[in-house]
């Protein structure tokens, strides 16, 4: 069974709730840590944000997202670059040790373009990362999503940027929703592991039938990934970090809050 020091809850999954009561009802439910998306810095400015969750108990994990590099001109690219490094700046100041990067694509451009335009954009930033002592952490997004969010869809693509640009703080957000299918996944995990690349590790289950690509994930346990040993495979590659449970549902939003971090925990405990 899995200790709860280890679990830790992104504020997409409790979407309904602010990030205040994000402070007050996660640590009460025996979660101990904390990825705060973007739109929950909306409420208050990230310095203020950090120190409040940490007064509350909760380690910050992570900020959500940066990426979204593609794009057909130039000047979008620069934008972009631009966008990201003041996403580097939010999470230092929030004190977030990692910003997850779901790096985009372009409708009808070829993956490859893509993914060469995805290497170039990380390159970018990097020298901002290192300035401010934030890691960067490629999430793979499963395939479904290569029209236009991500055009990194393997671990294996991930795993080849890293070592392209090879830089300590960049590394890889290994999603179970988005990789589990790969046939190849144990391995690359394991070269993840070898080369320092594995930053955080993210939870959740995919549901049969899927009613909604983005928004109709399970809760651990209700769908049918194998969650039990995708965490042995990271662990045994050396991951010692968060699982962190990123559920987008509409199901569960609708539910109560509380109610519903009290499910994720109990799911956490017995299928993770």
């Amino acid at each position: 069974m899995p200790h709860l020091r280890h679990l830790a809850v992104h504020t997409a999954t409790t979407k309904p709730l602010s990030l205040a009561e994000c402070a007050d009802l996660y640590p009460a439910a025996g979660v101990g840590g904390i990825t705060v998306w973007r739109d929950a810095l909306e409420e208050t400015d990230p310095a203020t944000a950090g120190r409040q969750l940490r007064e509350a108990g909760l380690e910050v994990v992570s900020l959500c997202r940066g990426g979204f590099f593609p794009a057909p001109a130039e000047s979008e690219r620069r934008a972009a670059i631009d966008d990201n490094r003041r996403t580097i700046d939010e999470a230092a100041a929030l004190g977030a040790p990692v910003l997850v990067l779901v790096c985009g694509a372009v409708p009808g451009q070829p993956l490859s373009e893509s993914r060469q335009q995805i290497t170039d954009g990380i390159a970018a930033i990097l020298p901002h990362a290192e300035a401010n002592d934030v890691k960067l952490a490629i999430e793979p997004l499963h395939p479904m999503y290569a029209d236009d969010r991500s055009a990194i869809n393997t671990m294996a693509q991930a795993n080849e940027i890293c070592d392209q640009l090879n830089s300590p703080l960049l590394g890889i957000a290994a999603d179970v929703y988005h990789v589990w299918w790969d046939p190849d996944l144990e391995t690359q995990i394991k070269y993840a592991g070898e080369n320092g690349y594995l930053f955080a590790f993210h939870i959740c289950d995919w549901l049969t039938p899927t009613n909604h690509l983005l928004t109709d994930r399970g809760l651990m346990g209700e769908g049918c990934i194998d969650i039990k040993k995708i965490r042995s495979w990271v662990e045994a590659a050396g991951f010692q970090g968060f699982h962190e449970v990123e559920i987008f549902s509409e199901l569960w939003w609708a539910t109560d809050q509380r109610e519903y971090l009290e499910a994720i925990v109990q799911a956490y405990k017995e299928h993770c």
